[in-house]
């Protein structure tokens, strides 16, 4: 099979097909114009000559013009050829490191960058748009194995924990009694649990969630997750505070749905923040919108880890278990649900010890009225 010509060679070729063609037209243009131009010049210079004469001359000027047009040709074609090579190589050489680069990529190194060419914005645009889609496949990756180290990691311990009951009860080391029973049932309903949020983010992230939007004032949706993490709240010695401010606009939502994103929410402050500290819980007109916010005076969120909150199940503190850090995922879940409802979620936090503050940002209903809000104290 006869391989073809490289790039280099093929820019090369085209160049030098591009100098002998104004070689040609050169050659062509000075032969038409050249003779009667020295004719007419004779003619006004001297007046009439013989035609012997004329000729001679002609012949001459043709024969030193050629001569000298021989050798400036080919002074010329040795620098183009030279200019030619140099150019070819310097263009293609981005051009072959973007292909070493996206053989390395595709081989599974996602660490390969290119760096910068010096050679026009096209070539720049093209450089930085490859390093965006390699970070971007890094980072894929990155989560995709710590997604799975993580997914190991949470059905390991009630997987090990359910074979140790099972096997217990197989050596009758164990009896099938109520403590059995609960263990046994508690075990299946992580796993259970765990399975159904993995699917209902991936779902939300697919845009496969169905919802069932109904017109709803943010008031409602507020006082509604406040009810359901109240008495644990009392339990752990939180303040729960609810704030609605007056002129907050009512919401196209899935009342279960949000209510459950708020209850997350409300769940994860409660969680870093010790007793005697406040959860607040506000929603109020913005943007023509309404922005739903979790603020709470808890353990913050140190800023290398404010970036990845929202991640599949990342964990500021790995050691942290499913029962007392969670597994990450719900805030996944709640950014997911958000975004299938058109708003945004996003965190803040000032830094360790100074608490952090979750914003849920909500388009107001189509053709729903603002609905007044009122102040509520926990």
């Amino acid at each position: 099979m006869t391989r073809r010509p490289g790039l280099t060679a093929r820019l090369v070729m085209a160049q030098l097909l591009v100098v002998f063609v104004g070689l040609a037209t050169l050659f062509v243009v000075a032969s038409a114009v050249g003779p009667p131009l020295l004719r007419r010049h004779l003619r006004s210079a001297v007046g009439a000559v013989s035609p012997h004469l004329s000729r001679h001359l002609e012949h001459a000027f043709l024969a030193a013009g050629g001569i000298s047009l021989a050798i400036g040709i080919a002074a010329f074609l040795a620098a183009a050829v030279v200019a030619a090579v140099l150019l070819t190589r310097r263009l293609s050489r981005p051009i072959h490191e973007l292909a070493d680069a996206a053989d390395r990529v595709t081989a599974g190194d996602y660490t390969a960058r290119l760096g910068p060419t010096r050679l026009g914005p096209e070539f720049e645009t093209l450089t930085s748009a490859f390093n965006t889609m390699a970070d971007a496949l890094e980072n894929t990756e990155r989560t995709r194995r710590r997604l799975l180290g993580d997914v190991a990691h949470e059905l390991r311990t009630p997987l090990a924990t359910i074979e140790a009951y099972l096997e217990g009860l197989a050596d009758g080391v164990r009896t099938l009694d109520e403590h059995t029973l609960e263990v046994l049932g508690a075990q299946t309903t992580r796993l259970h649990r765990l399975v159904e949020d993995i699917s209902l983010v991936s779902r939300a992230e697919e845009h496969q969630l169905s919802l069932a939007r109904s017109t709803l004032p943010a008031a409602r949706l507020v006082d509604a997750a406040a009810t359901a993490v109240r008495p644990g709240f009392r339990t752990r010695g939180v303040d729960l505070r609810v704030m609605v401010a007056p002129g907050t606009p009512a919401v196209d939502a899935d009342r279960d749905r949000l209510v459950q994103v708020l209850v997350n929410l409300l769940t994860n402050a409660l969680r870093h923040t010790p007793s005697g500290g406040t959860v607040t819980l506000a929603a109020e007109p913005a943007g023509g919108g309404a922005v739903i916010s979790v603020a709470d005076t808890g353990e913050g969120i140190a800023p290398e880890h404010l970036p990845h909150v929202f991640e599949r199940f990342y964990r500021a503190d790995p050691a942290r278990d499913r029962e007392h850090g969670g597994s990450g995922i719900g805030l996944t879940i709640a950014r997911a649900l958000v975004q299938a409802h058109g708003g945004t979620l996003t965190a803040s936090s000032e830094g360790p010890g100074k608490g952090a503050v979750f914003r849920i940002g909500l388009p107001p209903a189509s053709d729903g009225p603002d609905l007044q809000g009122s102040n509520v104290g926990a």
